[in-house]
């Protein structure tokens, strides 16, 4: 009883509603059932599961017959040796671009989107704590983001061993790596990608929570790291370059060497998360003291 006349107290201290709990509000599979029903969630989804296939006509066509350059490996060479290698090649052609945008605009729509229709101040009210709220919908963002970045993955692997056989993994270098570690190599390659794309994520983030323009949001931040990484190209920087969000973005393909150089992968990982904290932060603070009145 003494527990329950606590509990009364505080409700009645903080003019709260008997029965209303924080915790209760917004949970996390309710945010992830709205976000995957929305349109734009089913269409980057369609576009995951189409873009492996669109580059299986392209490569049995002969579209790409000059394999592009790369100071550390050369993927597309040996993009038609095995499933394995063509999955290798498409998150090779994905990160600089597709995959930017697609974590932009699931962190950057999630706030500015509710904010835009007039339906966040209402979300406030119920009412949900502000911080809750954020840590739901960059759950939510990371989740959905994640999941279409392995979906591109595995329909990768699959399209593409059907495509070029369930083979060996071969490296560019003329390394032959077993499939049981090259599907090791892969996930690692996958789950460094999805730390390095935090960046672009939490950046869009943070502006989803300054503006109330879904678009202004991601663009913003696809914009920003386009910057740095026409910047990046710009040799008279020197060390300057290593410092940028876009630093490290290829790393992964050190998990193809053996044995493994981990230096740039480690800088890489540790880089991204002190960025994506830092706006994660900026979100937070800025949130925290927003006039929220539309």
């Amino acid at each position: 009883m003494t527990d329950e006349r606590a509990k009364v107290a505080i409700l009645a201290a903080t003019g709260a509603v008997a029965g209303y709990r924080p915790e209760r509000t917004l949970r996390l599979g309710v945010e992830l059932r709205r976000q995957f029903k929305r349109r734009r969630t089913l269409g980057v989804f369609a576009l995951m599961v189409g873009l492996p296939l669109v580059l299986i006509a392209a490569l049995q066509l002969g579209a790409s017959e000059e394999a592009a350059e790369n100071d550390r490996v050369n993927l597309v060479d040996v993009a038609t040796a095995s499933g394995l290698n063509f999955t290798l090649f498409v998150l090779f052609a994905a990160t600089s671009f597709f995959l930017v945008v697609v974590f932009a605009l699931f962190f950057g729509d999630t706030v500015a989107s509710e904010a835009q229709w007039g339906s966040l101040r209402y979300a406030l009210a119920t009412p949900i704590p502000r911080m809750r709220l954020l840590r739901q919908k960059w759950i939510a963002a990371f989740v959905l983001s994640v999941a279409a970045l392995v979906t591109l993955a595995v329909v990768a692997v699959v399209a593409g061993g059907i495509a070029f056989g369930f083979g060996d993994l071969q490296t560019p270098i003329g390394l032959t790596i077993g499939q049981g570690s090259g599907m090791a190599r892969l996930a690692g390659i996958v789950g460094y990608l999805a730390v390095h794309l935090l960046v672009v994520g939490t950046l869009a983030f943070w502006l989803s929570t300054v503006t109330d323009a879904p678009l202004a949001a991601v663009g913003g931040a696809i914009f920003t790291m386009f910057v740095f990484a026409i910047l990046d190209q710009v040799e008279q920087l020197g060390s300057l370059r290593d410092w940028f969000p876009t630093a490290e973005e290829f790393a992964w393909t050190d998990l193809l060497q053996t044995p493994i150089d981990s230096g740039d992968l480690f800088r890489g990982v540790v880089q991204s998360l002190v960025y994506a904290a830092v706006f994660t932060a900026l979100a937070l603070r800025h949130f925290s003291r927003r006039d929220v009145t539309a």
